[in-house]
């Protein structure tokens, strides 16, 4: 098994008054050669939105985008005409694949939004765009599939052999996790709480990237929220 850690500490940063944003790989003006990507995961970004601001129109091709709201709204809206506001306990993709443009905004006028954002490659390049979200419950001290390949599964499809799963965890507790697809690795974002696992311990927004294994455990050392994002290497 090898595994790579990554502080929350040491993740880009950048400050815009409207937009105070945390990058786990290199994006923007953040560039760092040792954190280019994780396999095919290519961004994890931490927004935080203030009020009323947010994203112009902006072009995407060829990447999956899932966003997860953690904290407040966000309002979407695209040139495949979806207009949608997604929230806490929401999760949001967009396979952008022949192109195309959106703006994200946070419609409160009190309230910031903290934001996930990840991207990762596409497994077939130049498909139709398309855009879906749904809400959904964390079973307690479980794993919950949000995005996965499989259209039959209750989770939100992705062009892409990974799998994202959330979950809420009590203190105290052991838990296994399987690789859900021969060579994938797996990368643990730390939400919230702290975990120990391969003897490290993890505290809020630590990541630790696994690869070369078929499973591996973890304690939770505190109440945890965290995100496995179970991705193809190669």
């Amino acid at each position: 098994m090898k595994t790579i850690i990554f502080k929350a500490a040491d993740r880009g940063s950048a400050d815009h008054g409207w937009l105070k944003a945390k990058h786990s790989f290199s994006f923007a003006s953040y560039y760092d050669p040792t954190k280019v990507h994780f396999g095919l995961l290519r961004v994890l970004n931490d927004d935080i939105v203030a009020p009323g601001m947010g994203f112009g129109t902006h072009p995407h091709d060829n990447m999956e985008i899932v966003t997860i709201p953690l904290r407040g709204s966000l309002e979407h809206k695209d040139s495949m005409g979806s207009a949608k506001v997604i929230k806490e306990h929401e999760v949001q993709i967009m396979s952008a694949g022949t192109g195309v443009t959106h703006s994200e905004y946070n419609p409160s006028k009190t309230e910031e939004v903290n934001l996930l954002q990840l991207w990762v490659f596409p497994k077939v390049k130049d498909i139709e765009p398309r855009y879906d979200q749904r809400l959904f419950s964390k079973p307690k001290n479980q794993f919950k599939v949000v995005v996965s390949p499989d259209k039959s599964e209750d989770a939100l499809w992705i062009n892409q052999d990974a799998y994202f799963s959330l979950a809420s965890l009590d203190k105290d507790i052991s838990i296994d996790y399987k690789i859900k697809y021969k060579g994938n690795g797996a990368y643990v974002f730390l939400i919230e709480g702290s975990i120990e696992i391969n003897g490290e311990k993890l505290e809020k927004r630590d990541a630790i990237g696994i690869s070369d294994t078929e499973k591996f455990s973890f304690k939770t050392l505190s109440p945890v929220e965290l995100l496995v994002i179970d991705v193809p290497m190669h």
